[in-house]
């Protein structure tokens, strides 16, 4: 069965980009009718915060991205433990005490010899008495898994066939002097023994997932297939590292973004299909193939989501926006006429209360000079209310024999004077819902 996960750490907000990696993940699994795994990477104890576990799971929930499990790695250290253990006894894992400053001169050395920096294994020729003495005067080491240098191989399906020559990557650091066990065996762990098949992430994993693939052939796992997507930028080209932080889901979802908005963008971009709205999950699922995504950097701008939430508030029924035309204040009798004029005005949900402040209140007439004894011409023929759809068209009429007005020069004037606005909803659908024309039909 294919099984696949999002792996997030409870350090921060997820962001466009973590979505990304979660998104595709997802759509294999369900494409599959497989399952999709959130797992909670939180071995880091200082960083990890509860607040941020709950913020992952409402904004997974918010864009519709329902998981069949949830793992937290702070429930598996004695997995973790296990798996070092058996790696020591295999000789593969070793312990190291070189300070960050050391290990930064080693990489001086060997760049100004060219030479790739990487870790010198110097820590395999220590004996026991030195090992203690370490220890005594600096604390526990590091704990590197001793890499086979030797090529590591995959078909990547996102990058295509990948050949990295070990040698030319430092022994990953898997258990930290203090004891926090590190992503690169956590995950390892997990996903071999979660029976997780696809792996998505993002392309600056590569090294890690070369690293991995040892790790996991060590402990006797199978490897899951692997993809990397591109990093996002901004516009551009920009590195959106910096800027992650402000475009964080919470934040899109305050700035009025619907989820099928933002899943549509983010199932598609960088891929060689076009971006469109859809209307539902099951269409994203059913396009998706993880195999049309290209290597190339991603540009994402941020305003490319709102022509899409715009469109899809168009395509939706009163029933699905209630509550947001209850909250700006509309009354239960008028809101299905005033959803069907509004929705087509509208980028996000939050444009309704202007759009009711209008109805309800009226707005500064904009009359030219030229234009006033026309405007109090017409006004006087406002036919008696109630009014409805087909007020506006009998109205005009009248007004057009009774002044030789036409086209333009007739519609304009009287949509600026009863809106204050020269452009806007179809007057028809507009007029029956101005209070103040109301009261006085």
């Amino acid at each position: 069965m294919t099984t696949t996960r999002f792996a997030p750490s409870p350090t921060g907000y997820i962001h466009v980009g973590n979505l990304r990696t979660a998104l595709m993940n997802y759509l294999i699994a369900r494409k599959a009718g497989g399952t999709f795994i959130l797992r909670i990477d939180d071995t880091d104890p200082e960083r990890s915060k509860e607040e941020y576990v709950d913020a992952i799971k409402q904004d997974l929930e918010w864009l519709g991205l329902h998981w069949d499990k949830v793992e937290r790695q702070s429930d598996r250290l004695d997995r973790y433990a296990e798996a070092a253990d058996k790696l020591r006894e295999m000789g593969r894992f070793y312990e190291a005490f070189e300070t960050p400053t050391e290990l930064d001169l080693k990489r001086k050395k060997q760049l100004n010899m060219g030479k790739p920096p990487v870790y010198d294994r110097a820590a395999l020729n220590l004996s026991d008495a030195e090992k203690d003495a370490l220890r005594a005067e600096r604390g526990n080491g590091v704990w590197r898994f001793k890499l086979d240098h030797e090529r590591i191989e995959w078909n990547d399906g996102i990058l295509g066939d990948i050949s990295i020559d070990a040698a030319s990557v430092s022994d990953p650091v898997l258990i930290r002097g203090d004891g926090q066990v590190l992503y690169t065996i956590a995950s390892v762990v997990d996903d071999t023994e979660m029976g997780v098949t696809d792996v998505v992430r993002g392309s600056d994993h590569v090294t890690n997932t070369a690293t991995q693939i040892q790790i996991i052939e060590a402990l006797g796992g199978q490897c899951p297939r692997f993809a990397h997507h591109s990093l996002l930028t901004g516009p551009q080209g920009e590195a959106l590292s910096k800027r992650l932080g402000t475009l964080a889901l919470r934040d899109l979802r305050e700035q009025g973004v619907q989820p099928m908005a933002l899943l549509s963008l983010m199932a598609r971009l960088g891929s060689s299909d076009p971006v469109e709205l859809r209307s539902d999950m099951a269409e994203l699922i059913e396009g998706f193939d993880v195999n049309r995504f290209g290597a190339a950097p991603t540009k994402f701008d941020v305003q490319d989501l709102f022509p899409l939430t715009a469109k899809h508030l168009q395509s939706l029924p009163l029933s699905d926006v209630a509550d947001a035309v209850e909250d700006a204040g509309v009354p239960a009798d008028l809101a299905e006429p005033f959803w069907a004029m509004a929705r087509e005005n509208i980028t996000t949900l939050a444009d309704l209360k202007g759009w009711w402040e209008l109805c309800r209140d009226g707005a500064e007439p904009l009359i030219a000079d030229e234009d006033r004894e026309f405007i109090a011409e017409a006004i006087a023929l406002l036919p008696d209310g109630p009014f409805d759809g087909e007020t506006w068209g009998t109205w005009t009429k009248a007004v057009k024999e009774a002044t030789g007005r036409k086209g333009k020069g007739l519609f304009m004037p009287l949509r600026k004077a009863l809106t204050g606005m020269e452009r806007g909803p179809e007057m028809a659908a507009l007029l029956p819902l101005l209070q103040v024309i109301r009261a006085r039909g």
